[in-house]
């Protein structure tokens, strides 16, 4: 979708009944993916592949720098670069993981591969240069690694966030590492630098409202954080301070192994701890298990080589690189095991499903589900009620709504659900259906009480929602409209029904409405005195009326979309998305930040080309 739309889009309409573009998912990734498919001519998916496959070996290159500018070691860096690539802690740590990853494959690679962790492994893959120069940075004054530093943290939050997460674990640790053998203020000046480049450089689209909607449905994909475990977390890290700078003060150490020390305690507490002390400090715990990974092979590769100088230690080490081999053999035997061939798209409910909707409904709005919902815009620029992830949902009624029709036996209910988002087509999967996921408790539950107009006798219906008229737009009175309450449930029956009767049996006045670009609407309705113009599309402020070049005040509704107070008689009302400010302001911040990084590049330059001449 991005591939045939940029260079970018404010809006988003196909997924969540729409919502800002931005808020769907960080950018580095999208973009470099649209950017791939179009430079080489391949499908997005391959680009895809490409994108995360390169970033994924040259994270293990990036394991090996971090673990050589900590210690200035090659041997420790080989070990890490090498034990990152074949090995996993967290298998022996959770048994848990060690059933679901087969064949002992390390978990950088199970996530990315069972799991489509894309994003979260390339950030957790430019995680590695982002802490090797941005400790290289803080030590010493060096404009062109403190630039890069900020450049890859900021790469790091663009991908994805539990890498940005991982980075917030790990960089204010390694600000005290370096600190305690530095000893010097200036340490933290370079850090607050480092931190400044990277937000200036994601301001453009890492704006306050994306923090507040990335937050306010964190809720919705992960389990919430307990005050207990926050607080229990806070103490550790005062303890963790408190007792390194007491050790370092009797006797000089150096950042390595205090940085090591930290990170692995930090990500043992909040992924170890969940697992076995039921602590819930950060989001999903499990999902940091790549992390946790990282933080012990590093701390295992120093401790090796540490315990390699004394001789007596020697044999003990050598124990425990013929154990390490252990796990290894069995995924060196099956290392192709992960990378499985594709199906046949054209043979694939996934396929299928949309293809016939976009050749036989095209531009209406559907809700698909499981897997079929998942790759619901893979070919097409199909609208859909629901979207691919639950992060950048404007209109929190949607997750109630979904439950209802997938979960709920009342197919009354759940039809007025369908026609209250604005929904033309319902896909239903059965148990026999191809389709992964089977969201559906009760997936008879329209038959007889939909007209069916797609059965491919596998397992897949589509069910024509009885809607008035097909556009998203409406003639409503406006009084009516204005009284309907936001239902208090996903079964508060009478609110929801009081809203589809003041939408679907209003005025007989039909609108239509036509999409000009994904930031653009036209709509063509006759408006009588006491009437107001309904557009099923989610309500921001940033959203924009005019008719006959006169602005049109918009109002949101009790379920969440526009209402337009239009004047009486036939208009053609123009709505537009503008860019919202905080995302003007962000890009004037973004290109003050590449400037100043000009100038210490620029800067940094100079005194060799003056060598030079």
């Amino acid at each position: 979708m991005l591939r045939d739309h940029l260079p970018h889009s404010a809006w988003q309409p196909l997924w969540y009944c729409g919502t800002r573009f931005d808020y769907i998912y960080p950018p580095a990734l999208r973009y470099g993916t649209a950017l791939i498919s179009l430079l080489f001519g391949i499908s997005t998916a391959r680009a895809y592949h490409m994108y995360t496959g390169i970033l994924y070996a040259l994270g293990i290159a990036g394991v090996y720098w971090l673990a050589y500018t900590g210690s200035r070691s090659r041997a420790q860096a080989w070990l890490a670069a090498i034990f990152t690539a074949l090995l996993s802690p967290t298998l022996l740590l959770i048994p848990i993981f060690r059933l679901d990853s087969t064949d002992w494959g390390p978990q950088r690679l199970h996530v990315l591969m069972r799991y489509g962790e894309g994003p979260h492994i390339s950030a957790l893959s430019i995680l590695g240069f982002a802490l090797a120069a941005a400790y290289l940075a803080m030590r010493d004054w060096r404009p062109a690694v403190f630039v890069a530093s900020g450049v890859l943290c900021a790469a790091v939050v663009a991908h994805n966030f539990y890498g940005a997460m991982a980075l917030a674990m790990f960089f204010p640790i390694l600000i005290w590492a370096v600190w305690l053998e530095v000893r010097q203020p200036v340490v933290w000046l370079r850090a607050l630098g480092i931190a400044a480049i990277a937000y200036g450089l994601c301001a453009f689209w890492l704006t306050p409202s994306y923090i507040r909607i990335t937050a306010l449905n964190l809720h919705w994909v992960a389990e919430p954080s307990k005050p207990s475990s926050v607080a229990i977390a806070i103490c550790c890290v005062v303890v963790f301070c408190i007792a390194t700078f007491a050790a370092t003060k009797r006797k000089a150490v150096t950042a390595w192994p205090v940085f090591l020390l930290g990170a692995s305690a930090v990500t043992s507490m909040v992924v170890l701890g969940r697992y076995y002390l039921g602590l819930a400090i950060v989001g999903d715990a499990g999902r940091l298990t790549p992390e946790l990974d990282l933080a012990w092979i590093l701390l295992v590769a120093w401790g090796m080589v540490k315990a390699w100088k004394r001789r007596w230690l020697r044999p003990l080490v050598v124990v425990l690189l013929c154990a390490a081999c252990y796990p290894v053999v069995p995924y060196l035997a099956h290392r192709r095991l992960p990378f499985r061939r594709a199906h046949d798209v054209q043979e694939r409910p996934e396929f299928q499903v949309t293809k016939w909707l976009a050749e036989n409904l095209p531009g209406a709005r559907a809700m698909p589900s499981g897997s079929i919902r998942l790759w619901y815009n893979a070919w097409y620029d199909d609208a859909q009620s629901d979207g691919g992830s639950s992060q950048g949902m404007l209109n929190q009624l949607l997750p109630m709504a979904h439950w209802q029709i997938t979960q709920g036996d009342h197919a009354d209910v759940a039809i007025g659900w369908l026609e209250a988002l604005g929904v033309d087509a319902v896909i239903v999967s059965g148990k026999t259906s191809k389709e992964v996921y089977h969201d559906y408790h009760y997936p008879e539950k329209f038959q007889g009480a939909l007209p069916e107009i797609y059965n491919d006798h596998m397992g897949n219906i589509i069910y024509r929602v009885p809607r008035r008229f097909p556009a998203i737009a409406r003639v409503v009175e406006r009084a009516q409209l204005i009284a309907a309450e936001t239902p208090r449930g996903g079964e508060d029956r009478e609110r929801l029904m009081r809203y589809v009767s003041a939408v679907e049996n209003g005025p007989n006045s039909p609108a239509v409405l036509r999409w000009t670009g994904f930031d653009d609407i036209d709509v063509e309705a006759a408006i009588s005195p006491g009437q107001a113009l309904l557009v099923q599309e989610t309500f921001d402020p940033s959203w924009q009326a005019k008719a006959d070049g006169k602005p049109l005040a918009i109002q949101r509704d009790a379920f969440g979309f526009m209402l337009i107070a239009a004047p009486p008689g036939a208009h053609t009302i123009h709505l537009h998305f503008e860019t919202p400010l905080e995302n003007r302001m962000g890009w004037i911040v973004t290109g003050i930040t590449c400037l100043v990084a000009a100038i210490l590049l620029a800067r940094a330059a100079k005194p060799r080309y003056a060598l030079y001449c």
